[in-house]
């Protein structure tokens, strides 16, 4: 009965934890990233939509991204979208094509982009002990409706416990590899 509950917790604990890693990935490292363009969106015939539903992004060299404009008339949309961005790139173009070159990150930029990481990392462990908090409150509430016995729910709140612990040494470790990535030079 309670491993439903469990099951749940550790689905919604892995969601949390998948949604923070993939606001990670919109992080500038140094390195060129299409996926820091997720975020910008562009005005479409009166619809905003992702820069990668308007063109193709390719990454030439380590420090570029190359957005080429399915229509010519988008290359100045496009680039007014990122430069109102908090990307912090200007962006040039030759008409056809926008060019994105990443500079390289000072020691100074790095230590705050890990700042932001921690911070990120944070939001989602405090996500993964809510989602505990709640189904150590549906594990009481069946012990108290008599649903489940007293050493199913001690049972229970044990394994819900291991659940969490793993979920916050991931968030750890994604935490440790997202500042090596944006540590090295």
């Amino acid at each position: 009965m309670y491993k439903a509950v469990i099951d749940t917790a550790k689905e919604k604990m892995n969601k949390t934890l998948a949604v923070t890693q993939k606001e990670l990935s919109t992080l500038r490292a140094g390195r060129a990233n299409p996926q820091v363009l997720d975020k910008i969106q562009v005005d479409y015939y009166g619809t905003p939509s992702p820069i990668n539903a308007v063109g193709n992004i390719s990454v030439p060299e380590p420090r570029m991204l190359v957005i080429a404009p399915w229509e010519p008339k988008m290359v100045g949309v496009i680039e007014k979208a990122i430069l109102k961005s908090d990307l912090g790139i200007t962006p040039s173009n030759d008409g056809k094509v926008i060019r994105l070159v990443f500079p390289e990150l000072t020691e100074e930029r790095r230590k705050e982009l890990c700042k932001q990481v921690r911070k990120q990392i944070e939001e989602g462990k405090v996500a993964i002990r809510s989602i505990r908090r709640d189904a150590n409150e549906q594990i009481k509430k069946m012990k108290k409706d008599s649903v489940i016995t007293e050493d199913d729910a001690k049972d229970a709140e044990t394994e819900l416990q291991k659940a969490t612990d793993n979920a916050v040494k991931e968030a750890d470790r994604i935490c440790a590899e997202k500042e090596k990535e944006i540590m090295s030079v």
